[in-house]
């Protein structure tokens, strides 16, 4: 599969260490570099590891500790800048009778030369940026057998992008998208489902393409799986 050429396999010990630093607190980003590997690959070994139920708590807490860590910098960005306020209002003083003083200097600086800049003359192309977030799915080599979570009328679970936390950087407009999830693991399916769920075999992966026009009239534009997110 084109996509998961990209993942980096992990160590045993390496997961281990991942765990404890994230229940530290450590962010996503700096395990991806600490690990050399994707924020996707991070969060998919931390579900597997952890659960769907303590990875979401941990992440909760850890966004809360940032909240709070944020408003204790800017407090004492605030005192200091309070101490600050002589001493720079004394000093800008100084600086503008020395400005006065040296108008009259025969060793100041002249600001009478300039030159001019002349206009760019190509093209800027202005055509809307192409979207990277997503991969459509014309371009997805799925494997041959995925897995879904469905209620027991076998009804799809339709979620939305923003209830996936690893792609919480997008705009706002994409994390109201509607997605369904699939998945390539049939352990990490069924931590996912709860009493009131079960976990699906899609043995024929084309039936997503097939499909693909009757999920777009349901407002489903996105499908979510460990390493990617497939536009339809």
């Amino acid at each position: 599969m084109a996509f998961l050429l990209l993942t980096k396999r992990l160590t045993e010990k390496q997961k281990e260490e991942m765990v404890r630093s994230f229940k530290s607190g450590m962010a996503f980003d700096v395990l991806s570099q600490n690990y050399s590997c994707t924020k996707s690959t991070i969060i998919r070994n931390l579900k597997k590891n952890l659960g769907e139920k303590k990875y979401k708590e941990l992440v909760n807490k850890n966004n809360s500790l940032k909240g709070k860590n944020k408003k204790g910098t800017n407090l004492t960005n605030n005192l200091l800048n309070s101490n600050l306020d002589d001493k720079t209002s004394k000093k800008a003083t100084e600086n503008v009778q020395t400005l006065g003083e040296n108008r009259n200097d025969s060793k100041f600086l002249s600001f009478e030369s300039f030159f001019e800049i002349p206009p760019l003359d190509y093209e800027i192309e202005n055509a809307p940026r192409k979207e990277l977030s997503s991969v459509p799915i014309s371009e997805v080599d799925f494997p041959k057998v995925v897995y879904m979570v469905v209620d027991k009328k076998i009804e799809l679970e339709i979620k939305l992008l923003k209830d996936f936390p690893e792609w919480d950087f997008l705009p706002h407009d994409d994390l109201s998208r509607k997605t369904i999830e699939i998945f390539f693991d049939l352990k990490l399916a069924k931590r996912s489902c709860n009493k009131e769920q079960k976990v699906l075999k899609v043995p024929n992966t084309d039936v997503f393409r097939i499909a693909a026009p009757v999920l777009l009239e349901k407002g489903i534009s996105r499908i979510v799986c460990a390493e990617n997110l497939i536009a339809l």
